[in-house]
């Protein structure tokens, strides 16, 4: 009798075992050092800490690009950027890749969405005239959305009128009560802790919780701790600007800029209001005073986001299904919060792409309160889900299954340093393309980071390398230095080769036989 193939197996044990209920909880521009649990000096997550007891805690959590579309493009796909090839905000999701949603759906579930996932459709099978291609807020193929809450918010200020806030008719409720528009402020805004978009979602996921009677699969995707930077009581001033650690950045903005061709164009460009609601202007205008304000009250919005997954744990407890939840925690991409004079995300440094990551699953006690010191993908979360379901995904993937690590052991041959990409192509208009003399196609960057040193390939710009042991705030560009010729030249060549090794393999691992396809997944 022939062995059964990789996805017989992986049906078996779909179907010898109870299905768990599935939580996917993302919080946008969450940064990976802002957790207590790794011992951030001032930021305090106790919830998140909690999951992590109960769970593992991977530090070395990467992001496998930015912004947000593309990010979550790799979360929801396990694929590298130059697979997915959703470049920016509004750059579509090719149809024919395999999702996290689709795959649940093959497992038995109803992926059930409550929030985002900035899944621009694939323009290709749609009329022109479609109203879904003129955002890039589109839901990613295979979830019900029992909830969406896209950037401009209405559901929830039709939510905040019914109770009682007449005045929420715009997103101009953000403004800090007594502040003007664009001035940073840690006064409060109108609404209480109560009424926070963070609330209102937890709160819609937990009525749905209430409803199910078979193993569910949710999404819940909230929108903080993103901007605008404001925050209720009493998390506004729970933090002050003398908290938190120095900021990592050259003595000023001059001498950052000055260090790299794409820092000198994107600095100038950063806008304040995509920070501050109602902000004008470039954020160049703003001090170093100015930017550990917007931190504390970032750390804020940290800590009401936090708040919130404990509301939703406790809602699990009761309604007796914590023991039954397989719960993943990350964030899309990360935030830099001042580091290298910039705010938001992008580019090349870590503050842009470290991000938090816990799994708790209730099969593995074993390993609860288990660290991992390894490199981690955002790549990696799809085929691992898929892997605790039991089923393939349907095609090539970039990301490795983090089982191993939830079971307690270490996966051969483990990646040993991170890799991410950055596209800052403007199709629609142009800007870098013309700023630098570049075809679109040559305006992006990838880079490889392990512990000693990180390496940033730039298509059509001067490479980066920096040498962490000496230089962990990535202040000192060697690359042009002779010393490090060697050392530069290993690390392209080491980019080289994952990228080789990452080329789309969806058809490659198979190959016709006289007795037929031959199938390998390795």
């Amino acid at each position: 009798m022939p062995s059964p193939t990789s996805t017989e197996r992986r049906s078996s044990v779909a179907v010898g075992s109870k299905r768990p209920n599935v939580l996917l909880i993302s919080a946008d521009q969450w940064r990976g050092d802002c957790l207590s649990a790794i011992g951030h000096e001032c930021v305090k997550t106790p919830n998140v800490d909690a999951l992590a007891q109960e769970g593992v805690l991977f530090r070395r959590h990467y992001a496998g690009t930015a912004p947000c579309s593309p990010a979550r493009a790799t979360l929801y796909t396990g694929l590298y950027q130059m697979n997915h090839r959703v470049c920016r905000n509004g750059s579509p999701l090719d149809a024919r890749f395999d999702n996290i949603a689709l795959a649940a759906r093959r497992a038995g579930y109803e992926p059930t969405l409550f929030g985002y996932t900035d899944t621009a459709p694939d323009p290709r099978s749609r009329d022109p005239h479609d109203p879904h291609l003129t955002t890039y807020e589109g839901v990613l193929p295979g979830f019900t959305a029992r909830q969406l809450l896209p950037e401009h918010e209405k559901q929830w200020l039709s939510w905040l009128r019914s109770r009682g806030h007449a005045d929420a008719v715009s997103r101009d409720i953000h403004i800090p009560v007594g502040a003007l528009p664009g001035e940073i402020s840690n006064n409060a805004p109108a609404y209480s802790r109560d009424e926070t978009q963070t609330a209102f979602l937890a709160g819609e996921f937990i009525r749905w919780l209430g409803e199910q009677d078979q193993p569910w699969f949710a999404h819940v995707s909230f929108l903080r701790p993103h901007p605008p930077f404001s925050v209720p009581e009493p998390y506004n001033r729970m933090f002050s600007a003398a908290d938190g650690p120095e900021f990592a950045r050259a003595a000023d903005r001059e001498t950052e800029m000055a260090s790299h061709p794409l820092l000198a164009f994107g600095l100038p460009l950063i806008g304040k209001g995509g920070f501050v609601y109602g902000g004008k202007g470039s954020i160049e205008e703003w001090t170093s005073e100015d930017f550990a304000a917007i931190r504390a009250v970032y750390y804020g919005m940290i800590a009401e986001v936090d708040a919130q997954l404990g509301r939703i744990w406790q809602a699990l407890k009761d309604a007796g299904a914590w023991d039954d939840t397989v719960i993943v925690f990350t964030s899309d991409h990360a935030e830099m919060m001042g580091d290298h004079w910039m705010l938001g995300k992008g580019g090349f440094f870590d503050g842009s792409y470290h991000v938090p990551l816990v799994i708790r699953d209730p099969g593995q006690p074993a390993t609860h309160g288990r660290h991992v010191e390894r490199f981690t993908s955002a790549a990696d979360i799809f085929p691992s889900l898929c892997d605790r379901l039991g089923i393939a995904p349907a095609n090539h993937v970039d990301g490795e299954s983090l089982l191993p690590f939830l079971a307690g052991s270490e996966p051969k041959n483990w990646r040993d340093a991170a890799f991410w990409e950055f596209d800052f192509r403007d199709i629609a208009e142009g800007v870098p393309e013309r700023h630098f003399g570049l075809r679109s196609n040559a305006c992006n960057l990838a880079v490889v980071r392990d512990e000693r040193f990180k390496y940033v390939h730039c298509a059509g710009l001067p490479p980066l390398l920096f040498d962490l042991t000496k230089d962990p705030a990535e202040l000192s560009n060697v690359a042009e230095d002779g010393a490090y010729m060697a050392i530069r030249l290993a690390y392209a060549e080491k980019l080289l080769s994952l990228r080789a090794e990452h080329l789309d393999q969806t058809l490659a691992y198979t190959e016709l036989t006289e007795k037929g396809p031959v199938s390998l997944r390795p």
